[in-house]
């Protein structure tokens, strides 16, 4: 009887929702997989492999070196008065 009075009802609503919760969570990630499975294999791996990508962040000299291209590109721009062209020949 003294456990029934130490329990009150958020605690057993709130351990409830995080039941169902990580039950939808699986039962996505297993709908997910039999999707990936009708499709071709390098779908397939993709899927596997891209949770794996957001583990490792991007270094900050990558994102450096980024703007540094940007930078150098809107220079470039500014130079020639036109915008640069992208590789099907539109501006």
């Amino acid at each position: 009887m003294d456990l029934l009075n130490t329990i009150d009802i958020d605690s057993i609503v709130y351990y409830c929702l995080v039941i169902v919760f990580l039950l939808l969570i699986f039962r996505g990630m297993y709908r997910l997989v039999i999707w990936s499975k009708r499709m071709p294999k390098g779908a397939f791996v993709f899927l596997a492999i891209f949770p794996l990508i957001s583990i490792f962040p991007i270094p900050a000299q990558e994102i450096k070196k980024l703007e540094r291209i940007k930078q150098e590109e809107v220079q470039n721009e500014d130079e020639s008065g036109e915008p640069p062209n992208d590789n099907n020949g539109n501006v």
